[in-house]
C-alpha cells in the first residue's frame, strides 16, 4: 500500500470517524435526562479519538510527541468503551449494538497501539535528525518509507 499522505487516509481514522458517526446515532435514543451526562461525555471521548489521530499526524517531526498524541487516543478510545458499559449497563444500549460498538473500539485501540509500536514508520525524519541543518529541499526518511496506510 503507498504511504499516507493525509491523516484523512489512514485507516485508523476513518475507523474512528466511523464510530464517532455509529455513536452519534446511538445516543440520540438515550433518555433526555442523559442528555447533558453520559451523551456529551460518550460522543466527546469518541470525537476526541479521530481529533488526537489527526493532530499525532501533525506533531510527527517529533517521536515522541507523535507517541504522546496516539497515547492520549488510546486513552479516549477506553474511556469511549466505558460509557458504553454504562450505556448497555443502564439499558440505553441493546447488547447487540454494545457488541457491534465495543469490538469496533477494540480494532481502534489495536491500530493505535500498532501504531504507537510503529511510530517510526510514521514520523517524517529518522529518530537522530538534526532539525537545525535539515534544508526544506532535502528529502525526509519518510518520503521513501515503506510505511503503509494504517
Amino acid at each position: 500500500m503507498p504511504a499516507a499522505k493525509s491523516f484523512r487516509e489512514l485507516n485508523v481514522y476513518l475507523a474512528a470517524r466511523a464510530g464517532a458517526r455509529e455513536i452519534f446515532v446511538l445516543t440520540k435514543a438515550f433518555p433526555r435526562e442523559e442528555r447533558y451526562a453520559l451523551v456529551d461525555q460518550v460522543r466527546r471521548s469518541s470525537r476526541a479519538i479521530k481529533a488526537m489521530v489527526a493532530e499525532a499526524w501533525a506533531r510527527r517531526r517529533y517521536k515522541a510527541a507523535f507517541i504522546n498524541k496516539i497515547d492520549e487516543a488510546m486513552g479516549e478510545c477506553n474511556e469511549t468503551q466505558s460509557w458504553l458499559d454504562d450505556a448497555v449497563d443502564a439499558g440505553y444500549l441493546s447488547s447487540e449494538d454494545f457488541g457491534r460498538v465495543d469490538q469496533a473500539y477494540q480494532g481502534i485501540g489495536g491500530m493505535l497501539s500498532r501504531m504507537i509500536d510503529r511510530a517510526d514508520d510514521f514520523c517524517k525524519h529518522a529518530p537522530a535528525t538534526d532539525y537545525r541543518t535539515l534544508r526544506g529541499d532535502e528529502p525526509s526518511a519518510g518520503d521513501d518509507s515503506p510505511c503503509t496506510i494504517h
